[in-house]
C-alpha cells in the first residue's frame, strides 16, 4: 500500500514539474504564417565589426551629418543568443513579434531613444517596461528579456462585394474591444458569425459616417456643384443649357450660388479633429492589443516552446531559419475574399496550400539557400514528387558549351503531371463542395478526351533553354524633335540593342507529329513566304528592315529533339571543357537545373547604359555580382531546392561580401564635394 501511495505521489508531482516547466515557456502560436530564428552565436562570430560599424553609422546619420550610435555591436543585445521571429494574421489584425535577450536594458532604451531620435514616454508594468515607436511599433523589456511588436488592426465592415447579393452577410470582428474597458481579445481567437443586431448595424452605420467625413475634402466640390443645381432647379424648373464660361449670364451665376459659404479653415480643422480621434481610438486599440502579448511573454521564461510542424526542416548549422505557410497567407485577408468570388477559388487555395522552409548558409565564398516544399495534402504531395522523377536525358545537356551565359534544364515526368493537375481540383476545399460531383464528372470526361499517354509522348518532360550569347543590332526607330514654336517634326535615328543568341530544345517520343507541324507551316499560304525550309531545318525570317530584334529563328527535329534557336550553328553539340562538362553532368543528373554567369550577362548588356553614371553602376555590379546556380529533386517527403551565390570578391565571408557591397553602392550613390569634382 505504501509503495502504491508512493507511486501514486510520484506521478502526481512529476504532472505538477511539468505543468511547471510548460507554463514558464514562451508560446509560439501553432497558426503563424511566418516564423524565423536567427542563430546569433554563428552569425555574430562571422561579422567584422570593425568594418560594419562605419557602414551602418553612414545609413544611421542624423540631420548634422553626425552618426546618432558609435558601436552598433553594443546596443544592450546579447548578440550570442538566438532571435526569434514569427508573424500571426487574422481578419482584423496583423502582428509581426521578435522576442530578443538582453545583456544590458538601460543601453538598450538608451539605443531605442537615440534611434528615435527622442525621449520616448516610457509605460512601466509590474514585470517590464514598454515605448511605442510609433501608433504601430511597440518594444516592452525587463532586465533578461525584450520584445518588439508591430500591429496593424483594421475594423471589419459587412461586406457585399465577396458574398451572394442575396444573403445577409453579419461579420463580427475578432478583435472587438469593449469601448468603456478596452478589454482587448486575443487577436489570435475568431469569433464565430452571429445573427442579425440592430446595435451592431447602427454602429456600423456610424461608422460609415466617420469614414465619409474623410474624404470630406474630396466630396466638397461636388456638394458646392449640387448646391448650384438646386438653386437653378428651384428658380427655372430645368438645368441650364450647356454653355461656356465666357457666355454665362451674371444672374445665373449669381442664383447658382450655394444656400451656405463653404467655410474651408473650419471644415479643415474639423476633418482633423475626426481624423485624431480616429487615430486615438485606433491606437487606444493597439495599445491593448499589444499589452495582453506583452503580459503573456513577461509571465513567462526565458525558453521558447516553437510547434514541431515550423522546425520539421530545420538544421542546426543554419545560420538562419525560416518557415512560411503560403496556404495561411492565400487564405486570409483580402485573399482569402478573393478566392470565394470564384468558382476556381478552391484550386488555386489547393495549390497553395502549402509549407516551406528555408535554411539559408553565409559560408567563405558562397551563400546557400536550401527551402523544402512541402504540400499540406500527402496524396497531392505524392503527385507533385512523382512529376519530379522523369527520365534523364544527355543529349538536351550536349548543347551547353564553354561560352554559354546560362541555362535552364528539367527532367520531369510530364505523363505524371496530368494526374497532379487532376489532384488539385479532386482536393478541392470546402466552400467549393457543392460542385465537387460535378467536377468529378467534368474530370473523369476530361480523362476519357485526353489521351495523356499520347500528349506525353509529344513532350515527355525533358528540356533545356541555353542562352548562349548576348549580342548587339542596330535599328532605326522614330523620335520626335520640337522647334522654337513646339512643332514637332518626326526624325528617323539608328540605336543599338541587345539581342539573345539562344537555344531551346526539348525531347520527343513522336518526331513525325513535329515534322507535320511544320511542314505544315512552310506550305501555309500566310507563312510561306516567312516559314522556309531548307534541307531539314527550317527557318522563320524576318526582313531585316522591319527593325525586328531577332532575324530569324531555326526549327529542325532529329534523334528524339525538338530545337528551336536563333542560328543553325546553335542545333549542333558543341565542344565541352572538364568543368562545364561537370555543369551538363549534373544538369542531365536534376530533375530541375539552372546556372547563370552573371558577370556575362551584365557584359552582353553594356550598351543598355549610355550615360557616364550608369557606367559606373554597371562596373560597381560587374565587379561585385557573383554566379547562380540551383537545383530540385524530391527529398524527405518534400521537393528540396538548393540555391547557391557564389561571392566573386575579397570579403572576409559571404555574410561581409554584402555589407561590402552595400559601402560600394554608398560611396557611388553619394554626392561629390568640390575638390573631386
Amino acid at each position: 500500500m505504501k509503495s502504491i501511495l508512493q507511486k501514486v505521489l510520484f506521478l502526481f508531482l512529476l504532472f505538477c514539474f511539468s505543468f511547471a516547466i510548460s507554463q514558464s515557456r514562451i508560446q509560439v502560436p501553432d497558426n503563424v504564417l511566418f516564423y524565423m530564428e536567427v542563430n546569433g552565436k554563428q552569425l555574430n562570430g562571422k561579422v567584422d565589426w570593425q568594418k560594419l560599424n562605419p557602414i551602418l553609422q553612414d545609413l544611421n546619420k542624423n540631420s548634422a551629418e553626425k552618426p546618432s550610435w558609435k558601436d552598433f555591436s553594443d546596443i544592450g543585445l546579447e548578440n550570442d543568443a538566438k532571435q526569434y521571429h514569427y508573424a500571426v494574421f487574422n481578419d482584423t489584425v496583423k502582428t509581426y513579434t521578435a522576442h530578443l535577450i538582453l545583456k544590458d536594458s538601460k543601453k538598450f532604451l538608451n539605443f531605442l531613444n537615440t534611434s528615435a531620435k527622442k525621449e520616448l514616454e516610457v509605460t512601466k508594468k509590474d514585470k517590464y517596461s514598454y515605448v511605442h515607436l510609433n501608433n504601430e511599433s511597440f518594444v516592452a523589456w525587463n532586465d533578461k528579456k525584450a520584445v518588439m511588436s508591430l500591429i496593424t488592426y483594421t475594423k471589419k465592415f459587412p461586406q457585399v462585394l465577396w458574398n451572394d447579393q442575396d444573403s445577409s452577410v453579419v461579420v463580427i470582428d475578432s478583435a472587438a474591444i469593449a469601448t468603456d474597458s478596452i478589454a482587448a481579445v486575443d487577436s489570435t481567437y475568431y469569433e464565430p458569425e452571429k445573427p442579425f443586431d440592430y446595435k451592431e448595424e447602427i454602429k456600423y452605420l456610424k461608422d460609415e459616417i466617420k469614414y465619409q467625413k474623410e474624404d470630406i475634402k474630396e466630396h466638397q466640390q461636388e456638394i458646392v456643384r449640387l448646391q448650384k443645381d438646386i438653386k437653378y432647379l428651384e428658380k427655372h424648373h430645368k438645368y441650364p443649357e450647356q454653355k461656356t464660361t465666357e457666355n454665362l449670364d451674371s444672374e445665373e451665376v449669381a442664383s447658382a450660388k450655394p444656400t451656405e459659404e463653404y467655410n474651408e479653415e473650419a471644415e479643415d480643422l474639423a476633418y482633423q479633429k475626426e481624423m485624431d480621434s480616429i487615430k486615438a481610438a485606433d491606437f487606444k486599440i493597439l495599445k491593448s492589443l499589444a499589452e495582453i502579448d506583452f503580459d503573456k511573454y513577461f509571465d513567462a521564461g526565458t525558453e521558447i516552446e516553437v510547434p514541431k510542424k515550423l522546425v520539421a526542416f530545420q538544421d542546426a548549422k543554419s545560420d538562419v531559419f525560416a518557415f512560411v505557410s503560403y496556404g495561411e497567407i492565400f487564405q486570409n485577408g483580402l485573399y482569402k475574399k478573393m478566392m470565394s468570388a470564384y468558382k476556381l477559388g478552391g484550386f488555386i487555395d489547393n495549390f497553395y496550400d502549402s509549407n516551406t522552409f528555408y535554411n539559408l548558409y553565409f559560408e567563405k565564398n558562397k551563400v546557400r539557400l536550401v527551402s523544402n516544399y512541402q504540400h499540406k495534402n500527402p496524396d497531392i504531395q505524392k503527385n507533385m514528387a512523382a512529376v519530379y522523377k522523369g527520365k534523364k536525358n544527355k543529349k538536351l545537356t550536349a548543347l551547353i558549351n564553354d561560352k554559354s551565359i546560362g541555362y535552364y534544364a528539367i527532367n520531369i515526368d510530364g505523363y505524371k503531371y496530368f494526374d497532379l493537375m487532376y489532384s488539385f481540383f479532386e482536393s478541392n476545399s470546402d466552400d467549393n463542395s457543392k460542385y465537387q460531383k460535378e467536377l468529378e464528372l467534368v474530370l473523369e470526361t476530361v480523362k476519357i478526351v485526353l489521351d495523356e499517354e499520347a500528349i506525353s509522348k509529344i513532350a515527355p518532360g525533358n528540356g533545356i533553354f541555353v542562352l548562349n550569347e548576348l549580342n548587339t543590332k542596330k535599328v532605326e526607330y522614330t523620335d520626335y524633335e520640337y522647334d522654337e514654336n513646339y512643332n514637332s517634326k518626326e526624325v528617323k535615328k539608328m540605336k543599338d540593342v541587345v539581342v539573345p543568341d539562344f537555344t531551346f530544345a526539348f525531347a520527343t517520343d513522336n518526331e513525325n507529329y513535329w515534322k507535320r507541324v511544320f511542314n505544315v507551316l512552310s506550305t501555309s499560304k500566310e507563312l510561306a513566304k516567312k516559314f522556309v525550309k531548307n534541307g531539314d531545318v527550317y527557318f522563320f525570317k524576318n526582313d531585316a528592315k522591319n527593325n525586328t530584334y531577332i532575324d530569324q529563328l531555326c526549327f529542325t527535329v532529329k534523334d528524339g529533339i525538338v530545337y528551336l534557336a536563333t542560328s543553325p550553328s546553335n542545333l549542333l553539340a558543341k565542344k565541352q571543357s572538364s568543368t562545364t562538362e561537370k555543369f551538363a553532368k549534373d544538369a542531365s543528373k536534376f530533375p530541375v537545373y539552372g546556372k547563370i554567369d552573371m558577370r556575362r550577362f551584365l557584359n552582353g548588356l553594356e550598351q543598355e547604359f549610355k550615360t557616364g553614371s550608369d557606367k559606373k553602376s554597371l562596373d560597381l555590379f560587374r565587379k561585385n555580382m557573383g554566379d547562380f546556380d540551383f537545383k530540385s529533386e524530391p527529398k524527405k517527403e518534400s521537393i528540396e531546392t538548393e540555391i547557391n551565390y557564389t561571392t566573386p570578391n575579397s570579403s572576409d565571408n559571404s555574410l561581409m561580401y554584402f555589407f561590402d557591397f552595400c559601402n560600394d553602392i554608398i560611396k557611388l550613390t553619394e554626392p561629390k564635394t568640390s575638390t573631386e569634382l
